[in-house]
């Protein structure tokens, strides 16, 4: 009973720091002491440290070089590009600029992923929806829920589908067809309500604003971001990890900027959020020490069996609940095992919930905290009651039709 209530009691903490953020300290320097913590009183043994740290180790890799690669293309002026086309796109129309907004942020969210889309491209919308003098409440609003909506298409999207990606069992090219129509559909929920919710603000008047020249288009960075894409199928169907493609197309930018004096050593490594990949390995540990004491066996007890519409639905359901109350990371980490079981279907289904499942509140994944204090940087409040009530009119209905669209996907494409 002891090391039950000790892991739960470690995760609990990992949590709370990660929300709260005590004297602004980052995730891991609570996360890794947890960890250090379960290992020395046996709460977890050694030789699962050891899995979660070979499970987890080319994951990391992973992300370590999206970042790079996506803040690279911030350096090389890609997302300043994006804000003076959707400038220039809106013409002074809020209501386009919402549409561009939507576009955009679900593009960078698939291919760059979500921390691309909340740290590089929220600032983005903040500038350009002041200099066309548009209420910007809508469209800030739109990267939190698109940051993690719209990461449902490629592995690469998202932290939590590279941690779902193997136990799917499935090539980077069918994971997106199988993908693609739910990723549609769950966009095309949170547009329509949008439009909806947000009618006051996107009937305010905007300007014209001086949106002057158009900003030339980084070609080197969008055709390094085009082949990195490509080498993440590739790779794939070779069975080689991803990874490498990764890698390589943070390297082909990092020699770019280095040898043109863009940058340094120093920030290409701090591009990489070391402090962060450390709090998701520390993460991925305690949460592994909870489920080996007991929290594998209660959820396994809820989760459906099977692929069929009723048993993806309660299993989308299961998952969004879970990373609502413990966040959407340490969620996959505890259901994927439990889902691989029942096949590919039920692991996608995992990841609408806790894809789709965090907009219902601020600490439903680690991204939506991360925007919020971007937002609070820009000196944009964040309303509890309005974020919630958005959250209640667009997730279940997102994660619902999204649920059937991949049911559909199963039948027609099979796995």
């Amino acid at each position: 009973m002891l090391v039950e209530s000790l892991s739960v009691a470690a995760l609990v903490v990992v949590l709370v720091c990660a929300v709260v953020r005590p004297f602004r300290w980052p995730e891991a320097a609570f996360a890794v002491p947890a960890a250090a913590v379960v290992v020395a009183t046996g709460a977890i043994p050694f030789s699962h440290v050891r899995e979660e740290a070979e499970r987890l180790g080319p994951v990391i890799g992973f992300l370590a070089a999206v970042l790079v690669l996506a803040k690279l293309c911030d350096d090389e002026g890609l997302f300043h590009a994006c804000g003076g086309w959707m400038a220039r796109w809106a013409a002074g129309r809020p209501r386009r600029l919402l549409g561009a907004v939507f576009v955009l942020a679900s593009l960078v969210t698939a291919a760059l992923s979500l921390d691309a889309t909340v740290v590089l491209m929220t600032p983005v919308v903040f500038a350009t929806a002041v200099r066309m003098g548009a209420r910007p409440k809508p469209h800030v609003y739109a990267t939190a829920h698109l940051s993690n909506t719209a990461s449902l298409l490629l592995p690469v999207s998202n932290l939590t589908n590279l941690l779902a990606y193997t136990a799917a069992g499935l090539s980077f090219t069918r994971f997106a067809l199988l993908m693609t129509l739910p990723w549609l559909t769950a966009i095309a929920v949170e547009y329509g309500v949008f439009r909806r919710f947000f009618a006051a603000d996107l009937a305010a008047p905007g300007t014209d604003g001086d949106v002057g020249k158009p900003p030339e288009m980084p070609l080197f960075a969008l055709l390094t971001v085009a082949a990195t894409l490509i080498g993440f199928a590739v790779t794939s169907l070779v069975g080689i990890d991803p990874a490498w493609a990764a890698a390589a197309g943070a390297g082909v930018m990092a020699v770019r900027a280095l040898a043109r004096r863009h940058t340094t050593p120093v920030k290409i490594l701090r591009s990489a959020a070391l402090p962060f990949l450390a709090f998701v390995l520390a993460l991925g540990i305690v949460v592994r020490a909870v489920v080996d004491n007991g929290l594998g066996h209660a959820l396994d007890r809820v989760l459906p069996d099977g692929t069929s519409l009723p048993a993806l639905l309660g299993t989308a359901a299961v998952a969004a609940v879970l990373a609502n109350l413990i966040n959407n990371l340490p969620a996959v980490l505890v259901l994927v095992p439990l889902a691989a079981p029942s096949g590919p279907g039920s692991v996608l289904a995992v990841l609408l919930g806790v894809n789709i499942g965090p907009n219902l509140t601020y600490a439903g994944s680690l991204a939506t905290l991360l925007w919020r204090r971007i937002a609070h940087q820009h000196d944009h409040a964040i309303g509890f009651k309005e974020f919630t009530l958005l959250g209640l009119l667009t997730t279940p209905a997102a994660l619902a039709l999204s649920t059937l669209a991949l049911w559909i996907s199963l039948r027609l494409i099979g796995t």
